[in-house]
């Protein structure tokens, strides 16, 4: 067992940011050096993961609905993630790479659309009681550089097409998580060159690797 998680022996390792922000350039980044390392990984994602899940991702982002049924339907996605692939793989002694975990729910629909931030974190107590990522790499760009990046886009879902002013809630949202926890969270400037922003992820991720690993 490590000294980061007495309780399992898989790594957890959720990447956030807002849409735009370049998560998906780095997952598979962590993935190969996780690898090279002797590691068995699991990329997955939220909300999805699950068959259940992915379903309700095409209705979380294709169909209009309240904030507060956004929130819920996250929460009943991440509910079947984590009993049938996070807690399972992790057990084992897989590592977990998480494309978004329960701190974009607290960004999204907390600080993004005012759900408060106690409620969101009671249900979350009880989808995941004592789960959490043991590293969070938040790639961190101004909501103006990603709505350029999502302009590019031929086809943009309904998260993709919030406002400016929106995506600045959720980003400051995430940076004060980010300042709550220092230690667990990783805040990459992300409108550096791809490859500048792998080499602090990966510089990042072998000390986590270190630390995780003694005894």
């Amino acid at each position: 067992m490590s000294a980061l998680n007495p309780y399992r022996p898989g790594l957890f390792i959720a990447f956030e940011g807002i849409d735009g922000a370049g998560k998906s350039t780095q997952l598979h980044a962590v993935v190969e050096l996780l690898q090279a390392a002797g590691r068995k990984v699991v990329l997955t994602r939220e909300p999805g993961g699950t068959d259940i899940g992915e379903k309700i991702r095409l209705l979380l982002l294709n169909e209009p609905m309240r904030a507060p049924t956004e929130a819920l339907l996250m929460f009943a996605a991440r509910q079947e993630h984590v009993l049938q692939v996070i807690e399972p793989a992790l057990l084992g002694g897989t590592d977990v790479v998480c494309d978004r975990f329960t701190a974009a729910t607290l960004a999204y629909q907390g600080g993004g659309k005012g759900i408060p931030t106690e409620r969101l974190e009671a249900i979350a107590r009880w989808v995941h009681p004592g789960l959490c990522p043991d590293c969070i790499i938040l790639i961190d760009v101004p909501p103006e550089v990603a709505a350029q990046r999502l302009a590019q886009a031929r086809q943009r879902d309904r998260f993709e097409q919030e406002s400016v002013e929106f995506f600045a809630r959720v980003r400051a949202h995430y940076l004060q998580q980010a300042e709550a926890a220092p230690k667990k969270w990783l805040v990459v400037d992300g409108t550096q060159a791809p490859e500048a922003v792998q080499k602090i992820i990966i510089d990042h991720l072998n000390n986590v690797l270190l630390a995780f690993d003694s005894k």
